[in-house]
């Protein structure tokens, strides 16, 4: 069986998972999902304030070590999907698929802000007026959401290459909110060039 990695999207944490975990793990598989550094209930204002991208990437090779994975599915939700590619990149060979649900797909020099959409980024802008460094959460959805620290936004992934050799990738682009998607663009460059997941 398989061993998932969870990485959640912009302000939210493990919960965010709840229902997929046990449904993963009846079907005998070993579930790893993760609340991200500055997305803790007991983080403080300090730490929110120096997450970057990198800070989320080594929360995924921290949990590797610590369980001794050396061969994970990653899964990554929206900004996850960023996480996930800078893990993999770090990753020294531990990584059987990538799995980027309704998230982004970076190239080397981007960004979650410059791979987003306008509305996306006027959203982090308006959100992040308050401190300057954490990005409250969009209005209705979940109430357990954290505000996310901006930096991980803003901070542009470095991959060297080592992603090439993950045996599989994929991107899953979910339907139904096609007026509110970040997506969209990214669905379309992924269909134009299958080199790509």
């Amino acid at each position: 069986m398989a061993t998932f990695v969870l990485v959640p999207g912009g302000w939210q944490g493990s919960w965010s998972f709840e229902a997929v975990v046990p449904l993963l793990e009846r079907a005998g598989h070993a579930v790893h999902a993760l609340t991200l550094t500055g997305l803790r209930p007991d983080d403080d204002s300090m730490t929110v304030a120096t997450v970057v991208l990198d800070t989320h990437a080594d929360d995924v090779l921290r949990l590797l070590d610590r369980a001794r994975i050396n061969s994970a599915t990653l899964v990554g939700h929206s900004y996850g999907g960023m996480v996930i590619a800078a893990a993999a990149d770090r990753a020294d060979g531990r990584i059987s698929q990538l799995v980027h649900l309704d998230a982004y797909v970076p190239r080397d020099g981007e960004s979650c802000w410059s791979s987003t959409t306008e509305r996306y980024r006027e959203a982090f802008a308006a959100g992040a007026a308050t401190t300057g460094y954490a990005v409250r959460p969009p209005a209705g959805g979940d109430p357990r959401r954290r505000p996310h620290p901006l930096a991980s936004f803003l901070q542009t992934i470095r991959l060297a290459g080592t992603l090439a050799p993950v045996p599989r990738r994929e991107f899953i682009y979910c339907s139904g909110w096609e007026d509110r998607t970040p997506f969209s663009e990214l669905r379309t460059r992924l269909r134009a060039d299958p080199g790509e997941p």
